[in-house]
């Protein structure tokens, strides 16, 4: 199958193709509102909006407008129900239960946090946030349909009053019931945010409060796999199968007020100097909930503690940055102060014999700089540097840095060297329970260290890009099969090569995508799959008299088969796999599609793992979750500018 997917890849060039343009509507070149009475017969200015008056950007970035060009890229996006291409990613059976990531990558949010690893994949972080410009009232509703019983609902509304300022609310629930046995699966969040810009433009502000629920039941996985997989009739109907787990539910809430400003003080371009401040408090709560001990983890009493049956960790973070600006429209630069009042704890004290602290808490005096560098449009650079230090949690460095250079329009080429040194996840730091040995406290962690170097080339021809990453991870941080917290002797290096383009002849298309990967030592420490690849095959034309528009195709996704960690309810995390553990993978996903657009509304109807319908479903997310059988999903976007 990976042979298949790489000459296709390799191979599609040799079509006669026509170039399929991937730049979407948000970086086509503005255009002014249009006029539709000058006012010649009275006094009245008429106005018709256009898309370029609906715009919206990240804290301090520039703007962007709203995408409503149908690429065929949104197919792998709002057919999610987290709104995000999942490469790299497989799902759990339910909708709004996560995934387990295939392919190595770093998560800024475990920096200094609490976050479990499968609740993260639903997470908004600080340069996630949204914050609009819109001439008119402007509404957007995504929906997605669930597994069984229940959908996925998100809303926004936002509205200028005046120029200056903007506000917007969002909320998204989702309720979806599963295919299983006590897999549940009860996501929430909710959304406010402004940005306002003083008439002068010298005063700038950015503001937020999101407060996010990622709950869901947990099963356990499949008690008796072979009842899975000899297609015994009886099991067709999965909820006949029976479960490890039956009384158990994980919760995780992350809540943050956020407010940044920036004041320019001189009206002058001789003196472009800002001074910027950033202050914001997050906190992250996650608990573990049974109405009694499970079997499936004691054999007998001797075997708990005298702890409550639900369990609860948190993290706080009150961080304040205070910097200088200088900012001029091809060089930028800025550096400043930052103070952070960090707490990871747990709710009730265990027994002193564990010896496990209730509570660590420090203050971290750090500094902060970025610059961005911009010659003859041609060349950019961005670089962040990120340091602080503390008596509990040790020395943080983050450093970022990226080069893009495009010697021709639509052909260029990015590099970038990170380099990180953190704590490990909070979540491995220390973890209470009524299961004795599933109890720890990892002293004195060295830091796992982090140096990525890698970049792309992209190219105008197919819409094609080859892609390269190198990570070298010292003190590798992870959880052996009886769910401790452990670190790496030497080094783990993972090499990554991949590529994707877009083939076009006539209406039909053809975009694959392939990443090869190997770990270089240690490799039995962070399992994966060799090869991850997909290839979606669709056809594209107007229709109804070019008032709508129309997808159809076929996407496979497929990676080979390895020695996948096993997922671990209790903390939320993936541990490595034990002596009776068994591989997954090696298995294709066919869906077939149909997408309709139709003014500002697209429909996204897809057929999911359809290949099932005529073959068993051999297919899992980890050892003892298998991923969902057929089921027809259903995504709609919605835009209604007033």
């Amino acid at each position: 199958m990976k042979y298949l997917l790489l000459c296709i890849f390799l191979c599609g060039v040799s079509l006669s193709a026509q170039v399929v343009n991937k730049t979407d509507s948000n970086r086509v070149k503005p255009q002014d509102t249009l006029v539709i009475d000058s006012g010649r017969k009275d006094s009245l200015v008429i106005f018709k909006p256009t898309i370029y008056d609906y715009q919206y950007q990240t804290q301090f970035s520039e703007k962007k407008i709203f995408d409503t060009v149908f690429t065929h890229d949104k197919t792998f996006i709002f057919s999610q129900y987290n709104n995000r291409d999942n490469f790299g990613k497989i799902q759990f059976a339910n909708i709004g239960s996560g995934f387990q990531s295939l392919v190595f990558e770093v998560n800024p949010e475990q920096n200094l946090s609490l976050l479990p690893t499968r609740k993260s994949y639903f997470i908004l972080g600080i340069n996630d946030i949204k914050y609009y410009d819109v001439k008119t009232p402007t509404t957007a509703f995504i929906y997605h349909n669930s597994v069984s019983s229940g959908a996925a609902l998100q809303s926004t509304y936002t509205q200028n009053i005046g120029k200056n300022f903007n506000f917007s609310v969002e909320y998204m629930g989702l309720r979806s019931l599963g295919m299983y046995q006590h897999s549940l699966a009860s996501n929430n969040n909710v959304i406010f945010s402004g940005h306002y810009t003083s008439k002068n433009n010298k005063y700038e502000a950015f503001a937020h409060y999101i407060h996010q629920n990622v709950n869901n039941q947990e099963n356990g996985g499949v008690a008796d796999i072979n009842l899975f997989l000899d297609g015994n009739s009886n099991f067709n109907n999965r909820l006949n199968l029976p479960v490890n787990l039956n009384s158990s539910d994980s919760r995780f809430g992350y809540r943050r007020y956020y407010f940044s400003q920036q004041f320019r003080p001189f009206a002058s371009e001789k003196f472009p100097f800002k001074i910027r401040h950033t202050i914001f408090h997050q906190g992250n709560k996650y608990y573990y909930n049974q109405s009694a001990p499970e079997a499936y983890y004691f054999d007998n009493a001797a075997d708990l503690i005298d702890y409550p049956l639900s369990s609860k960790k948190y993290s706080k973070n009150l961080s304040n940055t205070v910097s200088v600006l200088f900012d001029k429209e091809n060089f930028k630069l800025d550096a400043g102060v930052r103070h952070q009042l960090i707490k990871l704890g747990m709710g009730t004290a265990v027994p002193d014999s564990l010896n496990i602290p209730q509570e660590l808490s420090e203050n971290r005096i750090g500094a902060v700089g970025n610059l961005s560098i911009k010659l003859w449009n041609k060349i950019e650079l961005n670089s962040n540097l990120e340091f602080s230090n503390g008596s509990e949690f040790g020395t943080f460095i983050r450093s970022k840095n990226l080069m893009k250079f495009e010697p021709v329009e639509g052909y260029f080429a990015n590099a970038k060297v990170n380099f990180q040194t953190a704590s490990p996840s909070f979540n491995l730091l220390m973890n209470p329970s009524v299961y004795k040995r599933f109890n720890y406290y990892l002293k004195n962690p060295n830091n796992e260290t982090i140096t990525e170097i890698g970049g792309d080339i992209n190219l105008k021809w197919f819409n094609s890009s080859v892609f390269a990453n190198y990570f070298r991870i010292n003190n590798y941080t992870y959880l052996d099969a009886q769910a401790m917290p452990q670190q790496s002797a030497s080094s783990l290096n993972i090499s990554q090569i991949g590529g994707e383009a877009t083939f076009s002849y006539g209406n039909f298309h053809l975009n694959p995508k392939v990443l090869f990967q190997s770990a270089i030592g240690n490799k039995d420490l962070l399992p994966m799959p060799n090869f991850v690849g997909r290839a979606n095959f669709f056809w594209q034309s107007k229709a109804f008299k070019k008032a709508a528009e129309i997808q159809a195709g076929v996407k496979v996704y497929y990676f080979t088969k390895f020695a996948s960690r096993e997922y671990f309810p209790v903390l939320n995390e993936f541990i490595l796999p034990n002596a009776n553990s068994y591989s997954i993978g090696g298995q294709p996903i066919v869906d077939v599609y149909f997408n309709l657009k139709v003014k500002r509304m697209f429909f996204f109807i897809e057929a999911q793992h359809l290949d099932t319908t005529i073959m068993q479903n051999k297919s899992f997310t980890a050892p003892n979750y298998p991923i969902y059988d057929f089921r027809l999903n259903l995504g709609i976007v919605w835009y209604l500018f007033s």
